[in-house]
C-alpha cells in the first residue's frame, strides 16, 4: 500500500517517513516545495537520508499548485499525512500571507483531493497554537479554543474544515495538535536548535525570550513515530478524531537549556529579552486520550530525550553550517 506524506522535507514529515520506510512496508510518496524559510541545505540532506531507503519517492510540489496535486493522487493511496505547513509562530505576525496561502488553500487542496480520490484515513497536523493563553491546564482536546496568533488561527480553521467535511462524506479524518515536537534532525529555528547553534557557532546570538520564564511540554520525536504508526494501524471512526500529542510533562525552558550545557560541557552568551507578541506563557497537554487510544503507556524519559538530541547535534553540526 502507497502512503503520501506531505512536508516530506521537513522535520516530522522526514522522521515519520524514514521510521515507516525502515519498519514497514510501505511505499512511501513524499512531496515539498523546499522553500527557505529555514535552510534548504538541512532539507535536502534529510531528503538525500530518504532517497537512499527503498520504497521512497519524492516529488517537489507547491501544494496550491492544483492541477499538479491532483496527478499526484493518482498513485491511489490508502492514507495521507499531511504535515506540509508555513511554520512559525513569530513569523506569522511579519508575513501572515504566507500562512494563508499554505496553510488554508495548500490544506484544502490535499483534503479536497484525498476525498475525491477515497484515501481511506486523513491525517493532519494540527498544533498546541489552537488553544492560546490558557490558564487552566493540562489542556484537554475538548477544551475552548482561541488562538492568538495567525499561525494558530489557521490551524483551528483547518480542524473545523475537517469536522464539516467528515460529517459529510463520513470518513475518519486524524488531527494531530502537536506540542513543542523536538529531537533528531529538528528544525534550526526552535528554541533547542538555536541554542545548540549557538554554542557551535561563537558569533551566533541566542535570544532568551520573557527571561526564560516559559514553560513548555516538550515532545519528543521517536514517540511521535510511534504513536503515529499505531494510529495508522488502528480502525479510526468516521468524524473529525482529535489527539493532544504530547508528553504531558511540562518543563521551564532554562531546565532544558541547563541540561543541554551539561552534556555539551558548553554554553553560550545568553541575551534575555522581555516577551515577545504571540507567545503563550506555557503549555501543558493531556495525553490521556491518545494514550488510551493507541495504548502506548510509556513516553521516553525528557533527560535521555534531549540528552540523544544534543549528541546527534554534536556529531552533525555542520549540516546546520
Amino acid at each position: 500500500m502507497k502512503i503520501l506524506i506531505t512536508g516530506v522535507a521537513g522535520f516530522i514529515g522526514f522522521n515519520f517517513s524514514k521510521y515507516l520506510l525502515e519498519k514497514t512496508n510501505f511505499d512511501i510518496v513524499g512531496v515539498d516545495n523546499i522553500n527557505n524559510y529555514y535552510s534548504v541545505n538541512v532539507k535536502n540532506k534529510r531528503l538525500k537520508v530518504l532517497k537512499d531507503l527503498k520504497k521512497f519517492k519524492f516529488i517537489r510540489l507547491d501544494l496550491t499548485n492544483k492541477n499538479k496535486l491532483d496527478k499526484v493522487f493518482k498513485n491511489n493511496f490508502y492514507a495521507v499525512f499531511h504535515f506540509a505547513a508555513q511554520a512559525g509562530v513569530r513569523y506569522s505576525l511579519i508575513n501572515p500571507r504566507a500562512y494563508i496561502q499554505s496553510n488554508t488553500m495548500g490544506f484544502f487542496n490535499v483534503i479536497e483531493a484525498s476525498i475525491k480520490n477515497k484515501v481511506k484515513k486523513i491525517f493532519y497536523a494540527s498544533s498546541s497554537s489552537v488553544y492560546g493563553d490558557s490558564k487552566k491546564f493540562p489542556l484537554k482536546e475538548n477544551n475552548s479554543i482561541n488562538p492568538k496568533n495567525i499561525y494558530g488561527l489557521t490551524k483551528k480553521n483547518n480542524e473545523e474544515i475537517c469536522s464539516l467535511l467528515a460529517e459529510i462524506h463520513k470518513i475518519p479524518f486524524i488531527g494531530l495538535r502537536f506540542f513543542t515536537v523536538f529531537g533528531e534532525w529538528g528544525r534550526p529555528d526552535m528554541l533547542i536548535y538555536k541554542y545548540l547553534k549557538s554554542i557551535f557557532y561563537k558569533k551566533e546570538k541566542f535570544y532568551l525570550n520573557n527571561f526564560g520564564n516559559h514553560t513548555r511540554d516538550f515532545t519528543y520525536i521517536n514517540d511521535i513515530n510511534k504513536i503515529l504508526l499505531s494510529l495508522l494501524k488502528k480502525n479510526i471512526p468516521n468524524g473529525n478524531n482529535i489527539f493532544n500529542i504530547c508528553s504531558n510533562n511540562p518543563i521551564k525552558i532554562t531546565k532544558v537549556l541547563n541540561f543541554i550545557s551539561d552534556e555539551i560541557k558548553a554554553k553560550p552568551k545568553i541575551h534575555k529579552r522581555k516577551f515577545q507578541k504571540a507567545d503563550v506563557m506555557k503549555t501543558h497537554g493531556s495525553n490521556v486520550k491518545i494514550k488510551k487510544f493507541t495504548k502506548i503507556k510509556k513516553f521516553t524519559n525528557i533527560d535521555l530525550a534531549i540528552s540523544n538530541t544534543a549528541k546527534w547535534y554534536k556529531e552533525n553540526w555542520e549540516i546546520f553550517n
